[in-house]
């Protein structure tokens, strides 16, 4: 009987862990379907890289870029930290950034201006504060000039 008593505790808790941890897996994406999935991400970056490009502070660091590559590889990126389905495969933040000389008061234009597309395209500031505390570590991979 103990033996019985103990398979079915076992089994109960197994199917109780297994739920939870399908449930848990289902919400991963809320991020990414809160920023509305792809569609919604390469708005973000075409309002983003528009903005980039016309503010004074971080215009130097667009204007002559491959814009398009930019746009596409920040929706891969930001579609992969929201839980979407996307793989950045663009290069790492040091080597992407290492010769480009940021500040930190040039990062944080950046972040500002983000942060002011985000509101454009309507993104609840609960969802870009937990975009954003994804994307904070990479601070110190950008930020080359101390």
């Amino acid at each position: 009987m103990k033996k019985i008593l103990t398979a079915m505790a076992l089994a109960l808790a197994s199917l109780f862990c297994s739920g939870a941890f399908a449930q848990d897996m289902m919400g991963q994406d809320q991020l990414y379907k809160t920023f509305g999935e792809k569609p919604g991400l390469t708005r973000l970056m075409d309002d983003f890289m528009t903005r980039l490009v016309a503010d004074e502070r971080t215009r130097p660091f667009f204007e002559k870029a491959n814009q398009q590559r930019i746009k596409e590889q920040l929706v891969d990126q930001f579609c992969q930290l929201g839980g979407g389905p996307c793989v950045y495969k663009g290069a790492d933040m040091k080597s992407a950034h290492g010769s480009l000389d940021i500040n930190k008061a040039q990062f944080n234009a950046l972040v500002e201006v983000l942060q002011q597309a985000m509101d454009a395209q309507g993104i609840p500031f609960s969802a870009q504060n937990q975009m954003l505390a994804k994307l904070a570590p990479m601070n110190r991979d950008v930020i080359t000039v101390r």
